[in-house]
């Protein structure tokens, strides 16, 4: 389930008075704005806060609503509703008080910086509880924050947040509508900067972007609704999260279990397979150590290198073909020379240089071997994707054992000295029949959790 459409979805349909019913008794926005612009009007008066450049009539009729919304609500500029009083503070001036500063690094653990006034090398806006902060840096990030109803003393906000504090209107609503697709988009269009982490929403145009405004109780309904809902949401992707982590534990129980004969019964017709590596090499004589506990009596244990050589490709000239190295492999997207390393299609790949060592790939064409690929050249007479399934259980413990220091390369000793127990070949097959079965399960539940 994709719980990021889900949360936008809620906060668009809460935005439109969509996620909860109206209430014919609620007195109007329309009354709301009205005591809103008087208290305005008055802090203009007072010198508090400086009167808007467009009036709202003449703003308004140039202004073509995104979308309908219920008829006891109203659209208005964010700026002919913010009451905040600007105000700086220079906590260097009192060294030795503590602040609690609402930076936008600290946005994401939701939690403020506690400092002392020593530590703050700039001046800070002078912020109140239930003012919304909505960050302009970088505003593809969706940051809006309300500052708690119980916040401690002395509390200061970075000069890279939008105030905005309207004692008539529910915070939580605000906060709802400012992280909404509608508005994210709206922030959007208008930003200054070179790009990057340098982006930043424009004050200006800010305040002229409309926001919905519902009747003062509905908004509180929303706001209960809309964390109702995101808290459900929250559930949901704790629970996907750690069924997500069980079927990879489950997933990582079948391979062990294959490998240790457990996952399919032994039938006694199967040949042993000392007989199959008797015929890889003539001279094969089994180890009494073993490394495997019980495995069943017709397996065998060799090294990896006993069945699985890593080989270059023979040069091939002037034949137009394209190179396998990791970037083209993971994106499908090749250069082509007319010389190199030929690979057939299907060939399996190994990555033995770079930080990734010990990925596998598989040739999807005809193609030139890249300068970090190893041919991994599993004997024709083994299971070849049962060696595979055996490596694969082991990609992470060769990630981990890489050697160099500039360049980290794969471990080829190690690779080759990895045991790997050896059913008969007919179990082999149902061991890779068997997994592809589980694989295909595990599939279909991912498929419904995302």
């Amino acid at each position: 389930m994709d719980t990021k459409k889900l949360r936008q979805k809620i906060l668009d349909l809460a935005i439109k008075g969509k996620l909860v019913p109206q209430d014919p008794n609620d007195e109007p926005a329309s009354v709301l704005l009205e005591h809103i612009r008087a208290e305005r009007e008055q802090l203009v008066k007072e010198g508090k806060i400086k009167k808007s450049k467009t009036s709202s009539e003449s703003h308004y009729q140039k202004f073509e609503p995104p979308f309908e919304i219920p008829e006891s609500w109203e659209w208005v500029r964010l700026g002919e509703i913010n009451l905040y009083e600007s105000a700086s503070i220079n906590p260097a001036k009192e060294p030795n008080v503590s602040y609690s500063l609402y930076s936008v690094p600290s946005y994401s653990n939701k939690t403020p910086e506690v400092l002392k006034g020593r530590e703050i090398g700039s001046s800070k806006q002078s912020v109140i509880p239930l003012d919304v902060l909505l960050c302009k840096i970088n505003p593809h990030i969706n940051r809006v924050w309300v500052i708690p109803e119980a916040a401690a003393a002395n509390i200061i906000a970075s000069s890279e947040w939008i105030i905005i504090r309207d004692k008539f209107l529910n915070s939580s609503y605000l906060r709802y509508f400012l992280s909404s697709p509608y508005f994210r988009e709206a922030l959007q269009s208008n930003v200054s900067g070179v790009g990057g982490s340098l982006m930043r929403a424009q004050t200006n145009f800010v305040n002229g972007y409309y926001i919905a405004i519902p009747p003062l109780k509905e908004q509180s309904i929303i706001a209960n609704k809309v964390k109702e809902l995101f808290n459900i949401v929250d559930i949901i992707e704790d629970h996907s999260s750690k069924l997500t982590t069980a079927l990879e534990l489950a997933k990582s129980k079948v391979l062990s279990l294959a490998i240790q004969g457990k996952l399919v019964p032994q039938d006694p017709n199967d040949e042993p397979a000392i007989e199959l590596l008797k015929r890889i090499n003539p001279d094969f004589t089994p180890c009494d150590t073993r490394h495997y506990a019980d495995l069943p009596s017709s397996w065998c244990e060799v090294p990896l290198g006993t069945i699985c050589k890593l080989e270059d490709g023979a040069i091939l000239h002037q034949k137009h073909l394209p190179y396998f190295d990791v970037k083209s492999l993971r994106n499908s997207s090749y250069n082509y020379k007319e010389n190199g390393k030929y690979v057939q299609s299907g060939t399996t790949l190994i990555l033995v240089d770079g930080e990734n060592s010990g990925e596998v790939f598989i040739a999807p064409m005809d193609g030139y071997q890249g300068s970090t690929m190893k041919i991994m050249n599993i004997n024709h007479q083994m299971d070849k994707q049962y060696v595979l399934l055996f490596i694969s259980m082991y990609r992470e413990f060769l990630h981990d054992n890489k050697v160099g220091s500039a360049i980290p390369h794969l471990n080829k000793k190690m690779f080759k000295e990895l045991v790997i127990p050896i059913p008969p070949v007919d179990e082999q097959r149902r061991i890779v029949n068997q997994i592809a079965r589980f694989d295909e399960y595990i599939s279909s539940i991912q498929k419904h959790l995302n």
